[in-house]
């Protein structure tokens, strides 16, 4: 079977558990910890880096960190994993949720400031499969209704808009480390932000809540959110390759494009896009199966799972959940939803493997 997504691992990886396991510093002390946090901050253009134990406590760090609490709302993509809905529900506040643009998939701007009420605390922006949110319109919104931004940046690692790397936009940036992330620890996560204060609410807040210069007393109720060491180090080593993975996911997206181009012509087909102002990571190389393929999506991922080829099919619309089930209407997030089709994207993947993929997919 042709992995979705695998993390790719190696001798330096390998080296640097050696290292902390030697040194008995397993947990979440030692070395490799505070260098994976101001390495990867340093990478995304801030200052401060709080690695936590997965993605989703990121986000839920972020919005306790910035006050989130029940009566609040927050803006969120309809067309989203399930963690960025949930985390605002553990504040008890509730998440609102915004359509998608069409064209690139991430939350529509435009559609933004319809959702706003005197409720609104924040927006949270998710950069959907590799590809960054429009920041510019999305941070003049927030600064003209006093909100604050927290970016979902789990599937982005390295995604650019204009110029500038996801995780560097708002009050605090959130990204994942899971096995069939760009880089992996395992599980893990990290939070980073410009703001000193911010980062120090959030050490005491994964750490129980302890203040950090009375041991043993708690000042407010926290979390264990920790990241061990053995994770960090892990880190450390994939963060060394993180731009020559960000290149290798590039140029397999190009060998789709190139190989699947014809489809796209006729029509049958769309593929990723990226828009002039992003560049995109293309964490899981994306399609999305028109009406005219003659297959349909799910029809399409049997005939590749026969063939030893594993895929995946898009994120289900939030509204269409039964935890957020409601009856409105986000007709971009529905059809993207439904034509959606994840390939094969794991940066060990073969020349080879890709056009037995193509020709698959191209024989309908």
């Amino acid at each position: 079977m042709i992995p979705v997504a695998e993390p790719s691992l190696g001798e330096e990886e390998l080296a640097n558990v050696t290292e902390a396991v030697k040194s008995g510093w397993i947990s979440s002390k030692g070395r490799f910890i505070e260098e994976f946090e101001n390495e990867f901050a340093k990478y995304c253009g801030v200052k401060y880096g709080v690695a936590t134990s997965n993605g989703t406590v990121t986000l839920h760090l972020a919005l306790k960190a910035l006050g989130i609490e029940a009566g609040d709302e927050v803006i969120v993509p309809d067309l989203t994993f399930v963690a960025t809905a949930n985390v605002v529900t553990y504040c008890n506040a509730r998440p609102v949720f915004v359509d998608s643009h069409p064209q690139y998939w991430c939350v529509d701007p435009e559609k933004i400031e319809e959702k706003i009420t005197p409720k609104t605390k924040a927006i949270m922006p998710v950069h959907l499969y590799g590809h960054p949110c429009d920041m510019g319109m999305i941070l003049e919104i927030a600064e003209d209704y006093d909100l604050y931004v927290v970016e979902d940046a789990a599937e982005s690692h390295g995604a650019e808009y204009k110029g500038k790397r996801v995780g560097s936009f708002g009050e605090i940036n959130c990204f994942s480390f899971y096995g069939n992330k760009i880089i992996s620890t395992g599980e893990g996560g990290m939070c980073v932000t410009k703001d000193e204060e911010l980062a120090g609410k959030m050490r005491i807040l994964r750490d129980h809540g302890m203040n950090p210069n009375k041991r043993y007393w708690y000042d407010v109720v926290g979390y264990n959110y920790r990241m061990t060491n053995l994770q960090a180090a892990i880190g450390v080593a994939q963060l060394r390759k993180l731009d020559r993975f960000v290149e290798k996911k590039r140029e397999i997206a190009r060998l789709y494009e190139e190989g699947l181009s014809e489809l796209a012509e006729r029509g049958l087909i769309k593929l990723q896009p990226e828009m002039a102002w992003a560049k995109c990571v293309y964490w899981m190389y994306c399609i999305l199966i028109e009406d005219k393929f003659g297959r349909s999506r799910n029809e399409l991922m049997k005939k590749l799972e026969e063939n030893g080829i594993e895929t995946r099919p898009f994120f289900y619309p939030m509204h269409l959940i039964p935890p957020y089930e409601s009856n409105k209407a986000f007709p971009a997030a529905e059809q993207i939803s439904r034509e959606g089709i994840n390939l094969p994207s794991a940066v060990g993947l073969k020349e080879e493997e890709i056009k037995f993929i193509l020709e698959k997919v191209k024989s309908g």
